[in-house]
């Protein structure tokens, strides 16, 4: 992943969640981000055991103390996670956090005689795993229509397929647009600056329902606001908010485009309790590869990869425009299950009531390649002009917006599939999904080329490709 992308998707996570010092981890590399002076544990005598190791050896360390160890939240939640306090959040920058690190070792060898993992830091989970591409999403032509088209099927209330997405909510007139008939949830609240211009990520969780829809009309979409912290929320309330967003009932598809690594392969502490209720369900979980161009596992997604979840999680990496090889900035491995087009797709952001401005921040296209001979989407052919340069006083690019978006990433690959498990459903009278995601992969006859691998694809019939551009060599 591109360093200076990173630290910009940090410095906007941070912006939106001004009360949580955060840092960036592991010690030795910006892999995650996690909140400072905080790890988490399970309720009850794991709790229990962290609070009294840490405090033990901090008092007995020099240069640390145990005067800051001490629950943080109540001794029991539906997450089934505590939050153990272990040092002054105000100390160090984002390069790390001294206590938290000292923390993690101290639990150590308890954790080896345990065999499982009892203290974690407390990650941030982002539908922005990193800040690239800077330049998307951008206006896209109505006459043109979305991409993928809508599907010819109808909806039919009486067997339609219950999807709930995870994501940053809707914008407030998402309603005027008729592909948006059968999603419902929240809004998204505050859409646009001072100046009128649409904040970073409105509209993510429209543009989802609307590629959802149009793979999968028969469909009742709900579109929660989740991850509404510049697309983000903490580890130790994700679970909980999870566990909010199913009370009215599981639905048969949850859509999740967002994630964290976390230098391990055994899950997100924080998760925990909710996968184990999701396993108990027949809710399938489609998750998001991420985008950090990385084989590390992902999480929930690499749940996939886990004996105990292989049939309730699929985890969906990125096709570049074309839909042959992987995007440039799709995470990829053996713990991702199936790809599908994730750059350059259209799909609505707003409605039709007026048109609204975008002002592009960000530039340092070439920190978004990763290396590769193509384009990546971070320099986004429809854009005309050259972006501000960071640390100038140059007035920022300015789009007008006035319903469709084109826009790139794991996070609408996710949608992608999703909607085929719901359209196979559909076709199949199939009322279960997970046995829908087992037929439609065990029938699926596409492939692609990820990083020289063979891996399976899914490319719905109303998508289109789009030309890649090659850049020069040495460019």
């Amino acid at each position: 992943m591109a360093p200076q992308r990173f630290h910009e998707q940090f410095d906007q996570i941070q912006r939106s969640m001004p009360d949580v010092p955060l840092a960036l981890g592991p010690d030795d590399a910006s892999e995650f981000i996690y909140e400072k002076g905080v790890v988490l544990a399970r309720d009850g005598r794991d709790a229990a055991l962290v609070e009294e190791t840490v405090r033990s050896h901090f008092t007995a360390a020099t240069g640390l103390t145990g005067d800051h160890v001490r629950r943080d939240s109540p001794e029991t939640n539906r997450s089934g996670i505590t939050r153990i306090k272990v040092g002054d959040p105000g100390h160090g920058d984002r390069r790390g956090d001294r206590a938290v690190t000292h923390a993690l070792r101290a639990m150590s060898e308890r954790e080896g005689r345990a065999g499982h993992r009892i203290v974690s830091r407390n990650h941030v989970v982002s539908i922005a795993v990193n800040s690239c591409p800077g330049d998307e999403p951008v206006p896209a032509s109505l006459s043109q229509g979305t991409n993928p088209a809508p599907a010819e099927a109808g909806h039919d209330p009486d067997t339609s397929v219950g999807v709930l997405v995870v994501d940053n909510g809707l914008t407030h007139d998402h309603a005027l647009v008729p592909l948006l008939a059968h999603v419902e949830g929240d809004l998204h609240g505050t859409e646009t600056d001072a100046a009128g211009n649409l904040l970073q990520y409105v509209g993510h969780g429209t543009f989802i329902a609307g590629v959802l829809a149009a793979v999968a009309p028969n469909t009742d979409i709900t579109v929660r606001n989740t991850l509404n912290d510049a697309g983000a929320i903490l580890e130790s309330e994700l679970g909980e908010k999870l566990f909010e967003a199913v009370d009215g009932g599981w639905p048969d598809i949850i859509s999740l485009s967002a994630g964290t690594s976390n230098g391990r392969a055994d899950g997100l502490l924080g998760m925990d309790a909710f996968m184990q209720e999701l396993r108990a369900h027949g809710t399938l979980l489609v998750a998001a590869a991420g985008n950090n161009a990385s084989a590390s596992p992902f999480w929930p997604a690499a749940y996939a990869d886990l004996p105990d979840y292989q049939d309730v999680v699929l985890s969906v990496g990125a096709l570049r425009g074309d839909g042959e090889f992987g995007a440039c900035f799709s995470n990829h491995g053996s713990w991702v299950k199936v790809y599908a087009p994730g750059e350059r797709l259209t799909s609505t952001l707003t409605g039709f009531d007026a048109p609204v401005p975008y002002a592009y921040q960000h530039s340092t296209y070439d920190a978004c390649r990763y290396g590769f001979t193509y384009v990546c989407t971070c320099q986004s052919p429809s854009h005309v002009g050259v972006l501000s340069e960071d640390g100038t006083i140059a007035k920022p690019d300015q789009v007008m917006f006035e319903g469709y978006a084109h826009w790139s990433g794991t996070s609408f690959a996710t949608p992608v599939v999703a909607g085929l498990v719901a359209a196979h459903m559909t076709a199949n009278k199939e009322t279960d999904p997970r046995a829908a995601r087992q037929q439609l992969l065990a029938g699926n006859t596409q492939f692609a080329e990820v990083r020289g691998a063979h891996v399976p694809a899914l490319r719905p019939a109303g998508w289109r490709p789009v030309p890649v551009v090659q850049r020069p060599v040495g460019a």
